[in-house]
C-alpha cells in the first residue's frame, strides 16, 4: 500500500500569491524576477533566508510557475560536491532554453554544506553564482552561516516566521477541504505550538485529524512537540517583562548557551534602556560575566545558574519603570567581526604552529612571543627565503609576518626563492635514499661474482682486479694471456709453480693502471648515472 501523501507536499502553494505571511519578501522576489524578464537582472543570484517552514521553498516553485519558467533543484538529498554542481547546476546556468525563456537553478540549504558529501560545495556555488547566465536562487536557514563571499555576490531576501492567526486561517482552509470537523480553538493552539513554522503546523493536524471526520481535543496530545524559544522571544521578556523568575525560564527553552546569550543581552543592552537603568544593566552583566569566567577556568558548570540568572532576570530587575515600543534587536557585532576575520586568524595559527613546532614550544607562546621576532628575519633579504623554506610558510603566511600583502613582489621573491630550496633539498633527498637502497644489491652481485670467478680457479688477484677486455673483442681474444715466469725468478714476481695466472703486480704498475683507467673514463665523457638519468 502507497504512503499517504504528506499534505505539505499536497496543499503546497501553487502561485506566489498564495504564499502567506512574508509579503515584503514575495514582493521583492516578484521584483527580481522582473528584472530579468526584462533582460536587465539586478542580480544574478538571491538568497531566500529565515527560519524553517516559512515558505521559502514554496516560493521559489511558485515563481517558476507563474513566470513559466523550467527549473532545476538539488537540496540535501543530492550530493553537492563541486564535481555534481559542475555537472549539474553550472550547465543549467550557462545554456538558453528552447523557449528563449529564463531557467531557474534552485539550490536549497546553502548553509549547510559541511561533511565529506559535500566536498568543494561551497566553491563551485561561488564560480556558480559569479558566471551564471541564468537565474539563480540559494535557500538557507542562517544567512550568516553563508560565506561571505557569496553573500556580497547575490541579494539576500529575508523571510520571517509566520504568525499564528495565519497559520490557523491555512489550517482552516485545509480542514475544509479534506471534510474534517474541527474547533476553531483547536486550530489556534496547533497554530500556537508550531511556533511561526507553517509547515510544522500543517505536519501536526495531518498527525491529528488524518482518517478522521471530526478533530478532538484529545487528539491533539499526538500533535504535542518540543519548540525552542526563538531569542528575540526571550530578549522581549527580559527588557520588557517584570517577572525576573519568568525571564529564567525563558531562557531554559532557548537553544542557546549562556556564553551565547550574554553577546545577546551585551548588543541589545544599549537598544532597550537608557541613562541609569543602562549603567546597572551592564553592572548586573559584568558580574554574570564574572561567573562565566569561572566556570571556564574551573571546569564547574554548576556556576551556569547564578550567570543564567543574573543575565536574564538581573538585568530585567535593572530597570524602574517598564519599558514599551517596538525594538529592532540585532545579533551580536562580535559574531560579524569574528566571521569577517576568520580568514586572517587562520592564516595567523597557521604559521604560529608551524613556529611553534620547529621551535619546540606552544602555539599560544610562538604567537604572543615569536611571531615578531620571525617577522623581523624575513626582512632579511639573503635569509628569508631560507627561513620561509625550513618553516614551510606559504605566501600568505609570509605576507602576515611581515606585515604585507601577498601579491607584494617582495613576498612572491621570497616564497618561490623558497620553494625552489625545498625542490633541491627533496631532489638530494630523494637521491641520497635511492643510493643507500641500491648500495646492499650491489655488493650481493659483487659477492656472487667473486664466488663464481673462485669456483673456476682463478686466483685472488684476478678476482680483485680483473682484466678489462676492449669493447669489440669477444671473450676468447679478451682471456689474459698466461705468462710463464722464468725460474730463477726472486721477489714478488716469482711465482708457484703448478699456479696460473699473470704474475702480480708491484703497488707501482697497479696505481698507474687505476689512473690511466680513470684518464680514459674521463675522456670518453662516461660518469656514474643518477636516478634521474633513467
Amino acid at each position: 500500500m502507497p504512503a499517504p501523501l504528506k499534505w505539505t507536499e499536497k496543499y503546497r502553494p501553487a502561485t506566489l500569491k498564495q504564499v502567506l505571511g512574508n509579503g515584503k519578501a514575495i514582493d521583492d522576489l516578484r521584483e527580481w524576477a522582473l528584472s530579468w524578464e526584462r533582460s536587465e537582472p539586478i542580480t544574478g543570484a538571491v538568497i531566500l533566508y529565515g527560519p524553517a517552514g516559512t515558505g521559502k521553498t514554496s516560493a521559489a516553485l511558485a515563481l517558476a510557475h507563474d513566470f513559466d519558467w523550467d527549473y532545476i533543484e538539488m537540496n540535501a538529498s543530492d550530493a553537492r560536491t563541486a564535481g555534481m554542481i559542475e555537472k549539474i547546476a553550472v550547465p543549467a546556468s550557462r545554456s538558453q532554453t528552447f523557449s528563449g525563456k529564463p531557467r531557474l537553478v534552485i539550490l536549497d540549504e546553502a548553509d549547510n554544506l559541511h561533511g565529506t558529501a559535500d566536498r568543494g560545495g561551497a566553491a563551485a556555488m561561488l564560480r556558480l553564482v559569479r558566471n551564471t547566465l541564468q537565474p539563480v536562487i540559494l535557500i538557507a536557514n542562517e544567512y550568516y552561516e553563508i560565506d561571505k563571499s557569496l553573500r556580497d555576490a547575490t541579494r539576500g531576501i529575508q523571510f520571517r516566521s509566520v504568525r499564528s492567526t495565519t497559520i490557523a486561517q491555512a489550517l482552516r482552509a485545509i480542514c475544509q477541504a479534506e471534510g474534517i470537523d474541527c474547533n476553531p480553538d483547536l486550530l489556534v493552539t496547533i497554530a500556537e505550538r508550531a511556533g511561526g513554522d507553517m509547515r510544522s503546523g500543517i505536519n501536526d493536524l495531518q498527525a491529528a485529524a488524518e482518517g478522521q471526520e471530526t478533530l478532538r481535543e484529545e487528539d491533539l496530545a499526538t500533535a504535542q512537540r518540543d519548540v525552542k524559544s526563538s531569542i528575540f522571544r526571550v530578549l522581549e521578556v527580559i527588557y520588557k517583562g517584570n517577572n525576573a523568575k519568568e525571564a529564567l525560564e525563558a531562557s531554559y527553552n532557548l537553544d542557546e548557551s549562556p556564553e551565547d546569550l550574554i553577546n545577546w543581552v551585551d548588543e541589545n543592552l544599549p537598544l532597550a534602556y537608557s541613562g541609569q537603568d543602562l549603567l546597572r544593566g551592564f553592572e548586573t552583566l559584568a558580574r554574570s560575566d564574572i561567573f562565566l569566567g569561572r566556570v571556564r577556568r574551573r571546569q564547574n558548570y554548576g556556576l551556569w545558574r547564578y550567570a543564567s540568572y543574573l543575565m536574564t532576570g538581573g538585568v530585567q530587575a535593572a530597570k524602574k519603570e517598564r519599558r514599551h515600543g517596538y525594538v529592532a534587536f540585532r545579533p551580536p557585532s562580535l559574531w560579524r567581526r569574528m566571521g569577517q576575520t576568520r580568514k586572517v586568524r587562520s592564516i595567523r595559527d597557521s604559521a604560529a604552529r608551524k613556529i611553534g613546532r620547529h621551535c619546540h614550544v606552544s602555539l599560544a607562546f610562538a604567537r604572543s612571543e615569536l611571531m615578531d621576532f620571525v617577522g623581523m628575519l624575513l626582512k632579511d633579504k639573503k635569509g628569508a627565503p631560507q627561513l620561509a623554506a625550513r618553516l614551510d610558510l606559504t605566501a600568505e603566511e609570509i605576507a602576515l609576518l611581515m606585515g604585507s600583502s601577498p601579491g607584494t613582489k617582495k613576498v612572491q621573491n621570497i616564497f618561490e626563492e623558497a620553494m625552489r630550496i625545498q625542490s633541491r633539498e627533496q631532489i638530494e633527498e630523494i637521491e641520497l635514499a635511492w643510493r643507500k637502497s641500491s648500495q646492499p644489491t650491489l655488493n650481493k652481485r659483487s659477492d656472487g661474482l667473486l664466488q663464481t670467478l673462485s669456483v673456476e680457479g682463478l686466483p685472488d688477484d684476478e678476482t680483485r682486479h680483473p682484466a678489462r677486455a676492449p669493447a669489440g673483442q669477444d671473450s676468447q681474444s679478451a682471456a689474459p694471456s698466461v705468462h710463464r715466469p722464468e725460474t730463477g725468478l726472486n721477489g714478488p714476481e716469482a711465482k708457484e709453480p703448478g699456479r696460473r695466472g699473470r704474475p702480480r703486480k708491484t703497488e707501482g704498475e697497479a696505481n698507474e693502471g687505476k689512473k690511466d683507467i680513470k684518464e680514459s673514463t674521463f675522456k670518453s665523457g662516461k660518469r656514474q648515472k643518477s636516478l634521474f638519468d633513467f
